[in-house]
């Protein structure tokens, strides 16, 4: 299977590098429109938008609609659920009936699990309700491989000038434990720290991209990358597991 992950696009009308933003992402869509073979999916791992404002969502929602694969949506801290979910809800795949936004998606050889880790801040959260969520996802189905999204990494980010980005580590650690106890899921996901890094959560990869918004980027890139977004295309094999793969938008 082959996911390609967006992350942190912050789509905003009325400031400076609105339409670099904008472009940002057309970018990016367009170079994984063009990718033999097309990815299953793209997964958008959080901050769609940058105030959480409805004519944000309509500006985004109208370039990802030009992508050729399925498009999943996460909620960051920036983003608003109830615009989010009104936005992207005739794609049928947001429960209408939960306060937060976390998913399955089952229709492929790998499962997609979507966690929603927004707070009232900018760290990351996970309450009860949905560690219950999960933990219900996690064990509606026994056989196959599952790959995890979160906005926030629920890992020690390595990289960066802070190593955790949740509320506390009491509610990381509790995250990380059933994800850990699972024993099917090859890789965990995330965004939020606007660059590239790679980590590992007790033997299972854990990656977190780089933002789309060019602009919002950290990290040391070389010339010919600067003013190109970034993102990754994950695959899972039955033979060589996984492995990620950083394209440049517009590259070669």
């Amino acid at each position: 299977m082959i996911i390609a992950q967006i992350s942190d696009t912050h789509i905003a009308l009325d400031i400076p590098d609105a339409d670099r933003r904008a472009t940002d992402l057309a970018l990016s869509i367009a170079d994984i429109n063009a990718l033999d073979p097309l990815p299953d999916v793209i997964v958008h791992t959080g901050d769609i938008v940058h105030n959480g404002r409805q004519d944000e969502y309509a500006q985004a929602a109208a370039i990802l609609a030009n992508a050729r694969a399925p498009v999943y949506v996460l909620a960051g801290n920036k983003d608003n659920r109830t615009a989010l979910r009104e936005t992207f809800a005739a794609d049928g795949y947001l429960a209408p009936n939960l306060d937060f936004i976390q998913y399955a998606i089952e229709r492929y050889p790998v499962r997609l699990l979507a966690l929603d880790t927004s707070s009232v801040g900018n760290k990351g959260d996970f309450c009860p309700e949905r560690l219950r969520h999960l933990a219900g996802l996690v064990a509606a189905e026994a056989t196959k491989p599952i790959v995890v999204f979160a906005h926030h990494p629920p890992f020690v980010v390595s990289e960066g000038p802070e190593p955790v980005h949740f509320e506390s580590l009491e509610v990381m650690s509790e995250l990380s434990t059933l994800l850990r106890r699972s024993g099917r899921i090859v890789a965990v996901c995330s965004g939020h720290v606007h660059r590239s890094v790679s980590s590992e959560l007790e033997g299972i990869p854990a990656i977190v991209a780089p933002s789309i918004a060019t602009a919002l980027r950290y990290g040391s890139y070389p010339p010919h990358m600067r003013q190109k977004p970034t993102y990754y295309v994950h695959r899972i094999d039955p033979v060589r597991g996984f492995s990620t793969e950083t394209r440049v938008a517009g590259d070669a």
